[in-house]
């Protein structure tokens, strides 16, 4: 049987994602991810809408920090067998995480113990500076600088990461963020 280039053709009681070819795969990894990003954004926001920021801040932190954050680890690195307790160990996480389709990522590795982690589009941070309340130094400073730490102690906890490049933003153009890596 031939690859599935997508699935517009009659309904299949078989079907899975398996008949499927590797760009309809892919297309469907990145609608995946772009879904998961959009049901983040959107509990957030309700939340916010809600009971304000400082609660909505508090819960997305409490979320991601003492459950998701370790439990996408723990997938991706099964997944696609991910160990080592070096940076590029953490890089290769780096690609892999759901997340890595949403956002345009570029990692520079300088030695197997430092890299520098690049992201030049990120649909969070344009959304958070057209929505121009300033909540960008809490989401991209302080809780993304957090889990970075977090994914980099999950490989060894003697790997150090510091904000380069660091929203807000005030004239840099070349990225929205610059991360490094270091052991």
């Amino acid at each position: 049987m031939s690859e599935q280039l997508d699935y517009s053709g009659p309904f299949d009681p078989e079907w899975s994602p398996e008949k499927l070819s590797r760009e309809a795969l892919l297309r469907l990894l990145k609608a995946y991810s772009d879904y998961i990003y959009r049901i983040d954004a959107s509990w957030y926001v309700t939340v916010k809408n809600r009971l304000g920021n400082e609660e909505a801040f508090a819960c997305d932190r409490h979320v991601w920090e003492k459950k998701l954050q370790a439990y996408e680890m723990k997938l991706m690195t099964k997944a696609l067998n991910i160990h080592g307790d070096d940076v590029v160990a953490v890089m290769k996480y780096m690609q892999a995480t759901p997340w890595a389709a949403i956002d345009e990522r570029h990692i520079e590795i300088k030695t197997n113990n430092h890299a520098i982690f690049t992201v030049r589009n990120c649909p969070t941070l344009a959304a958070l500076e057209k929505e121009g309340t300033g909540r960008e130094k809490q989401i991209c400073e302080d809780l993304t600088a957090s889990l970075f730490t977090k994914i980099a102690h999950y490989f060894n906890p003697k790997i150090k990461v510091t904000g380069l490049k660091v929203p807000p933003r005030k004239t840099y153009s070349d990225c929205c963020c610059q991360w490094e890596f270091r052991l």
